[in-house]
């Protein structure tokens, strides 16, 4: 696996998700087929969570669904990515979104890698 995906990983991992951001779409523009389609939504994801941080609430909404829509067809795991407990964070933000809550938000998500080759 590239540093360059590894690093998106772990600057999203530390909540600089406008930096993961950049370094995935640096790899996405070499990327095809699933592999570009995982990027994408995980590119969507770091972009919705920025927008989050930045207030904009219907840019978060919007890129957080198209990030898990673009997701969701892979399964419990792609590209080392733990797919299965990355959509289980997602989906409690969508219920948070969905549902107004005026209970805290759900703790911030995580991207976790299978194997050895976790970082952050």
């Amino acid at each position: 696996m590239e540093q360059q995906f590894l690093e998106g990983i772990h600057l999203f991992n530390a909540q600089r998700y406008f930096e993961a951001h950049e370094a995935l779409e640096a790899v996405w523009l070499k990327a095809s087929g699933d592999r570009k389609t995982l990027l994408h939504g995980l590119i969507q994801i770091a972009a919705a969570f920025h927008h989050h941080g930045r207030g904009n609430r219907a840019g978060f909404r919007s890129l957080l669904e198209k990030g898990c829509a673009k997701l969701e067809p892979f399964g419990a795991e792609f590209e080392s990515v733990d797919l299965s407990a990355l959509m289980r964070q997602l989906r409690q933000w969508r219920k948070h979104l969905l549902h107004e809550s005026s209970l805290p938000a759900p703790r911030l998500p995580q991207i976790k890698l299978t194997g050895t080759s976790q970082r952050g």
